[in-house]
Formats: C-alpha cells, structure tokens, sequence
C-alpha cells in the first residue's frame, strides 16, 4: 500500500532531527560556550596596560650618567621588574546597558590587576616592583630579567611549538610561569594546563598544600572566600614542581579582580558560572606569590645548573660508594646539587670513596642488589607498589641502609613516609633515634642542632624535639640502625642556600650530619 507524501516527509524529518540531536549531544561545547565569558570585568587602571607599575616607580638615569651637583638630590635606583603580563588572544567589543561599549582583550579582562598587587607588596617586600605587558613573541626567555610570567584570561589559551619550546627553557632555566582563570573559566583553566603539559611531559600537575611556603611568606591562608558558586573556605592552587619550587603554578579559581579590590562584573549568564576569591582573599595569596617569587628567585637560579647523574648499570669499584635515589611517582628529585655537594665534602673530609654520580633508581623494577645505601625524598604523596614494597623489604632485610629526607619539611609527605614504611616492614616503628647513638659522632660530634626559623616557629616549647640532639626517627634490623627518617630537610643544607619558610636543617648542621649518616650506613 502507498503512504501519504506527507508521512513519508514526516519520518524523513524526524530521523533528521533525531540524528542532529545526537551529533549535538556528543559535540563539544567550543566557541559558543566560551565566548560568554569574554566580557569586561573591570574599569581600566589610571595607568596604561602597556606598563604596569606596582608603585611610584622612579625613571631610570639617562645614559650615559652625568655627575650631580652637590646642591642636586640622588636619583633612586629604577625599581626592579619582577613580572611580564602575557598579552595574547583577540579583542572585541562589548556594550553596557544603556547603550555604553567597552572593548575587552582576552589577556586582559582585569587590566589593573598586576598593577595593584605589586603596589600592596610592595610595603612586606620593602622594594618596589614593576612588570611589563609584552607579547611572547618580544621576550628572550631570560627568567634574571623578568623572574616571573603571568597569564590570564577566561578563553581557550593556545601557544604554538616554538612557545612550547619558548616557556620550557624559560622554567628550566629559572623562570615560574602562573596562569590565572580570572573568573574560573574552565576553558581557559584546562587549556591552559594541557599546553603546560605539553611543555612539561616529565611532570604531574599535583595541589599545592597548605603547609606550602606560597600561603605563609606573608601572611598566613588558611581559609579564604569565595563569593559565588562555589562552598568551601580553602585555597586551591595547583603546580608542577621544578626540584623543589614551583615552577608553573594554575588558579583554577579568578584572583585578578581582587588583586584590584573589586568583584567582577558580571553578566547575568555568568552570575551562575564564575567562581573567583573575594578582594581579601586573593590578595593574601597574590601577595604571598610574590614574596614566593623574590624569596625563591636564588634558589631557582641555582637549581637550573646543569648535574652529573650516574646509570644503573654503571661499572664501578667494588668498594666505592654510589649515593643511589628512589625515584617514585611523587616530586622524587627535590634539591639539584644537594647529594652531589655532600659526596664532594665526603670526598675532601673522609677516607670514603665515593662516587659524585648519584645514580636514580626504581625499586622493583631495577635490581638494588648492588647498592647499600638508598635515599629517598619528595614534597608531597606518593606510593609504592607491591613490587616496589618487596624490592625495598629485602634490600634492608640483606642489609642495606634507607636514608629518607622530608624535603622543606612538608607534612603531605611526612604521612607518605610513616605510610609507605609500614607496608615495607610490616610491624616494625619509626622511633627517635637518642642523643647516644654512635651515628652523631660518627665523623662529627654533634650535639645541638641549629634549624631554620620555620622549625623553631613549630616547636616554640620545645617539646615536639629535643634541643640537644638533633631529631632523626629509625628502625632497627639485627641491631644496626638501617632505615633512618630526617622530618625535617637535610638536602636544602647540603645545597648550601635558604630555601624560605622551609623546615629545615641549617646548612653547616646539615652537612654533619648527612657525612654522619653515610659514614654509619658504610661502617654497619
């Protein structure tokens, strides 16, 4: 029987919608859904965006200088630059009820923001500081110059391979790179850590924890305030580490409006969508970020020095010893230079033979019998697996020594360590090890130990450590002391630098006692 035509039509049209609705279904949501969130989201500085200024910043003297008169005032010296705000994306234009129209550049919906944060760090820091806006195309990637590099914005942020190339030896070679989510876009969120992926396939995104120095330098961040669509009091900011500083550092949620004392402006639409910290708030932690960047700026310098590292299957003498480190899916390699620094002074101050290569290792998956002495550190969780757990078991059940180093003294990895050490030796506790132990004085006698600020400021009582000794936690197997645990940072001393806020030991301390502790674990 013949249908009608118009039936025919009907189920003709009603397939097609039915397919369309589930091509849309399965599309992603691109242009369109990010486009919103393109809008201005406050008045523009007193300054021009082109240079930023965080205070009355001081014109440089001409060159070349001519001399003073004595009746003639000495110029300040030009402030220090301290950051470059990445201009990139496009710019369109928006219109205000009432028929006012702005127009707003992805890079720059807050254009006050780095102005004003660097103007109130300005008093904790002592120091003015200034920034450029400037396209990647313009910057040599020299990080001496501009320590820091700041991107924001609320769109899909995309770089090229040569950027790529561009931003990793920029971080490599001393520089931190910062992305804001001004408002708590998630396209501009995402995009932005998948290219940071792309420059940095080595490393993990991990968050930042709140013992971290970054919420402390100058002012304590416990809790914050997020204004909207979002209930919860606690900072969020995520990083991949660089030995043992943050190297690339994401917001997930907005700070530059209330670097400029304000709430965004916001279009009904977004009113349901933005998530951004209030003005207090994310002036705590953008002030904190700051003093990160100064206090830190030698440590990166240092830790972009190129190290020697030796191989598991490197022919050695018999009777030399090999500094081997546990590598673990954790920030496993905290401190450039540290172990090398030590085996350097263990070669000049003892009889030990030493190899200045430490050798990385992956318990389970290389053989350790060859090696008597593991070291293994981190800044934050990580976990061994089963093959890993019986690898480490019988390397100290045949008589190795474990020397384990909480690198800044953080407490994420402190709960790994006691963690991960009971599953390696199942009954057996990490207990202090006391002042009359034949390790601290080993080749130093030590006594009284010296640590870092940070340290004293956790123990103002004295009673969490004895100040007398220095306090180093083991297990003992067939009674030598064959797992030993530094709570506290023994390699930032052995790097010889401060590392701020770090809980830690002294540098000279430090030193004793590490020569200390590879002395014993060669002796027993």
């Amino acid at each position: 029987m013949k249908q009608p035509v118009s039936l025919i039509h009907a189920r003709v049209l009603l397939t097609a919608l039915s397919l369309l609705t589930l091509l849309l279904a399965l599309a992603p949501d691109l242009s369109a859904g990010e486009n919103e969130w393109l809008v201005p989201l406050a008045p523009p500085p007193k300054a021009t965006p082109q240079r930023m200024s965080g205070g009355e910043a001081v014109p440089p003297l001409p060159l070349p200088a001519t001399p003073l008169r004595r009746s003639e005032h000495k110029r300040e010296p030009s402030p220090q630059k301290i950051m470059a705000k990445i201009m990139w994306g496009e710019t369109a234009d928006f219109k205000h009820e009432g028929g006012l129209s702005a127009s707003v550049s992805d890079w720059n919906q807050a254009p006050a923001d780095v102005q004003q944060i660097l103007g109130k760090v300005r008093g904790p820091l002592m120091t003015p500081y200034t920034a450029d806006a400037m396209n990647l195309s313009a910057f040599n990637g020299d990080p001496v110059q501009i320590p820091m590099l700041f991107f924001s914005g609320s769109r899909t942020i995309k770089f090229d391979d040569k950027q790529i190339e561009l931003l990793r030896n920029y971080v490599m070679r001393g520089g931190v790179i910062m992305g804001d989510a001004v408002i708590g876009s998630p396209h501009f969120y995402e995009s932005f850590k998948k290219a940071m992926e792309r420059a940095f396939p080595e490393q993990a995104w991990r968050t930042v924890p709140e013992d971290h120095a970054v919420y402390h330098m100058v002012t304590d961040v416990t809790t914050v305030k997020y204004p909207r669509n979002l209930k919860s009091d606690k900072p969020v900011l995520e990083a991949m580490y660089v030995f043992s500083r943050l190297g690339v550092v994401v917001s997930k949620y907005g700070l530059g409006c209330g670097w400029d004392n304000r709430e965004p402006w916001l279009t009904e639409e977004l009113k349901t969508k933005a998530i951004y910290y209030d003005p207090e708030s994310a002036s705590k932690i953008g002030m904190n970020f700051m003093a990160y960047i100064v206090g830190y700026a030698n440590v990166a310098r240092e830790s972009a020095k190129p190290e020697l590292f030796g191989t598991v299957d490197e022919k050695r003498p018999t009777d030399e010893f090999v500094f081997a480190q546990i590598k673990h899916e954790g920030a496993w390699n905290a401190h450039a230079g540290g172990a090398a620094a030590l085996l350097q002074r263990m070669r000049r101050d003892t009889s030990v033979k030493v190899s200045l290569k430490r050798v990385p290792v992956a318990p389970g998956k290389d053989d350790l019998s060859n090696f008597t002495f593991l070291y293994l550190t981190g800044l934050d969780d990580f976990k061994f697996d089963a093959a890993a757990v019986a690898s480490l078991r019988n390397f100290l059940n045949a008589g190795g020594t474990l020397l384990v180093n909480n690198g800044l003294g953080m407490r994420t990895f402190d709960e790994a360590v006691r963690r991960e050490l009971k599953a390696v030796l199942p009954g057996s506790e990490l207990k202090v090890v006391p002042g009359d132990h034949p390790l601290f004085s080993a080749v130093h006698k030590i006594k009284e130990p010296q640590y870092t600020t940070a340290v004293q400021r956790l123990t103002p009582n004295r009673k969490l450590i004895d100040e007398k000794v220095p306090h180093l936690e083991g297990i003992t197997l067939n009674g030598d002391l064959k797992v030993i645990y530094s709570p506290f940072d023994l390699e930032a001393g052995w790097q010889g630098m401060e590392h701020p806020l770090a809980k830690a030991y002294e540098p000279e301390g430090a030193m004793q006692l590490g020569m200390n502790i590879v002395m014993y674990s060669v002796t027993h």
